[in-house]
């Protein structure tokens, strides 16, 4: 009985929506449910107006046993903005790109910065990924090796100052995971061909549907949003293609991350994505999970 949230990114009127809609109200300070609780699956923070007052409503509900909150590529993206290098610097540099991504969480910390630290330690205690034996959830990628290997080196699952600073090390395996993990695998376009992102970035690397076998797959066809103005629509992958993919046959697996638009919708049976670009006009969802083996598109409520 829980219900899966996607990327809020400080739409708190959207989720206080939402959890009204879904038969929660406030008790004791946190939104609750008679049956039922909350899996958030990461990205509070950044881009939207309402984010002291998002973060209020999720840390409530996961410290008062309502709900389980994953950490999301922003939230890992700003402890790493904050801390410190020990060569110095930051562990994520402090680059005109990074600042306006952070922009909208540093503005509303203002003159709050004990607070917004307290948040940022908050941060470190989020899971990386959740499994049971009916499902599982990860802010961008559930890879069985990658989740193999931050087993065995987080401890609860959760991170440590260790684990964080060798995290952007970016000739080792544990950037990659933590990359893919929180960002999702990519993989190299053909030799002069580019796309311009959600904000407008030129770049040459495409997110990919790692539910989806490569063999035989055009760039096209594994790209997770479309590649529009893509001349190479029909071009298969070539050089190093990606490895396992998530098969159908495995059990149901919820994230976020990927910006879809339209209405809310799976991808397969056991493929359930929760971003639907609420920050950019879109919706904020939910699905309302009932230990069922095959995922329904019934089952979504979003607003």
């Amino acid at each position: 009985m829980i219900d899966f949230i996607g990327d809020i990114h400080g739409h708190a009127d959207k989720l206080t929506e939402l959890l009204g809609k879904m038969g929660y109200s406030q008790k004791n300070g946190a939104f609750c449910h008679p049956s039922r609780k909350v899996l958030f699956i990461g990205d509070y923070i950044d881009r939207g107006p309402q984010i002291r007052e998002t973060l209020g409503i999720v840390r409530s509900m996961v410290e008062s046993g309502n709900a389980i909150a994953l950490l999301g590529n922003h939230e890992y993206n700003a402890l790493c903005f904050h801390r410190e290098e020990r060569e110095g610097g930051h562990l994520r540099k402090h680059l005109i790109v990074n600042i306006i991504q952070h922009f909208e969480t540093l503005k509303q910390f203002q003159n709050l910065q004990d607070e917004y630290e307290d948040y940022l330690e908050w941060f470190k205690s989020l899971p990386l990924y959740y499994e049971t034996d009916s499902f599982r959830a990860v802010h961008a990628c559930w890879d069985d090796d990658h989740i193999a290997f931050l087993r065995s080196i987080l401890r609860n699952d959760r991170l440590n100052e260790t684990v964080l600073h060798q995290s952007v090390k970016m000739e080792t395996k544990l950037y990659r995971v933590f990359d893919e993990t929180l960002k999702g695998k990519e993989i190299l376009m053909p030799e002069g061909h580019y796309f311009a992102d959600k904000d407008s970035h030129l770049r040459n690397e495409i997110r990919i549907k790692w539910w989806k076998d490569p063999v035989n797959s055009t760039y096209e066809e594994m790209s997770v949003l479309p590649l529009e103005n893509f001349p190479g629509q029909n071009i298969r992958i070539s050089g190093n293609k990606p490895g396992k993919y998530y098969t159908e046959d495995e059990r149901p697996v919820f994230f976020g991350h990927y910006w879809l638009t339209g209405t809310p919708r799976l991808i397969r049976e056991n493929i359930c994505c929760l971003d639907f670009s609420v920050a950019k006009h879109g919706y904020l969802a939910a699905y309302r999970f009932d230990d069922e083996k095959e995922l329904s598109d019934n089952q979504f409520v979003f607003v």
